[in-house]
């Protein structure tokens, strides 16, 4: 499957939908809409500056669970929500995850909850009928992994690499087998899905040979987004073109 990422109101509200629909149009199985926030620190300057043009526009938490709300109901793709755990601990908890249930989510990614700090979280997450989706990193060590793989739901969020999000051009043996790895020690207890960095087809391919289920894509689509600014007809058709070139890696 392909996951495709986008921050949620960049460039401004009312683009979102129609670039989840390019994206679902061009083949994205799953879209994953991240909520903006002024201090992302796992994400590279691509994703910062569309947090930043996100939150400029006005883009608050609410909203973006509508947004989820239009694109779950309308383009019939499983909705995934990525934000740091300030915004859901500002909202509360419960009503954060009683409202993205309403609003059709199926699964929430929190870079900064580790397994160890939200059994509660994740308690009132599986209440609500949503997947509570961990990373795991080149540093994560065996033992912990195994707790990773054990707490997660829906799928398994592996970063084939060191440092922040941001599309790269190549990909080393290292991140490869960082992934061959970590698919070998999740032996199918829970999809894999590889994200970071990924943003041809040629990585789609290299990572689905490793053995991943899903690949997910964010920078290069924002990437496309930021391009294109003044020019929406323009950044649906590159959006739309995007994603079928890579989704139709997952054919060769």
């Amino acid at each position: 499957m392909l996951v495709g990422f986008i921050t949620a109101g960049d460039p401004n509200p009312d683009a979102t939908f129609d670039i989840a629909a390019a994206l679902v149009d061009g083949g994205v199985d799953i879209v994953e809409l991240g909520i903006p926030f002024s201090d992302p620190i796992a994400d590279g300057p691509t994703i910062q500056a569309s947090s930043l043009r996100a939150l400029n526009a006005g883009v608050t938490p609410p909203m973006v669970l509508e947004m989820a709300n239009q694109i779950s109901s309308s383009l019939h793709v499983p909705v995934v929500i990525l934000t740091y755990y300030n915004p859901i601990f500002k909202m509360g908890d419960g009503r954060f995850l009683k409202l993205a249930a309403k609003s059709g989510v199926s699964g929430i990614v929190v870079p900064d909850l580790p397994p160890e700090e939200s059994a509660g979280y994740r308690r009132l997450a599986q209440k609500e009928g949503i997947d509570t989706i961990y990373l795991a990193t080149p540093s994560t060590n065996p033992k912990r992994l195994v707790d990773i793989v054990s707490a997660t739901k829906g799928f398994l969020y592996v970063v084939p690499l060191f440092g922040v999000t941001g599309a790269r051009e190549s990909f080393d043996a290292y991140s490869k087998r960082v992934v061959g790895e970590i698919v070998q020690k999740v032996s199918n207890k829970v999809p894999v899905a590889v994200g970071f960095g990924i943003s041809k087809s040629e990585h789609v391919r290299s990572f689905l040979d490793q053995g991943a289920d899903s690949i997910i894509v964010g920078s290069a689509i924002v990437k496309t987004i930021e391009r294109n600014l003044n020019d929406r007809k323009k950044m649906l058709l590159e959006l739309e073109d995007l994603a079928r070139e890579l989704s139709s890696a997952r054919a060769n």
